[in-house]
């Protein structure tokens, strides 16, 4: 799976440096289902989707949902498992772990800038 560098151009901070990237049918219905745990700087890109639940997780999660500009719409905080997360006007969600959002100072109206890391 391919990954990318999600970094806050608002507030200079990296969200995730290793995100995985969830494009396909089958990798966005997997999701981070087979993940035990979330690392500090790991994630995944789910793209495109407007919504994400968290039935069979393991682990609370951070939600980030984007527009296809990668603004910044909405962010849920340490979702637990069996909830369901949406935004309608999103075109992608970003899943990190529990806290990167507060870490990172990302709110509502940020730019996110995702690069291919290598």
């Amino acid at each position: 799976m391919r990954a990318v560098r999600v970094l806050n151009t608002a507030t200079g901070a990296v969200l995730a440096d290793r995100a995985g990237v969830a494009s396909t049918s089958e990798s966005r219905r997997t999701g981070l289902l087979k993940h035990a745990s979330l690392n500090a700087g790991e994630g995944l890109w789910i793209v495109p989707s407007e919504g994400v639940h968290t039935v069979g997780m393991k682990f609370p999660i951070d939600i980030v949902f984007l527009s296809r500009t990668r603004t910044v719409l909405k962010t849920c905080h340490a979702v637990p498992k069996w909830r369901v997360a949406l935004c309608l006007r999103a075109h992608s969600v970003l899943e990190l772990p529990a806290g990167a959002i507060a870490a990172s100072g990302t709110a509502p109206g940020h730019q996110l800038q995702l690069t291919t890391s290598d």
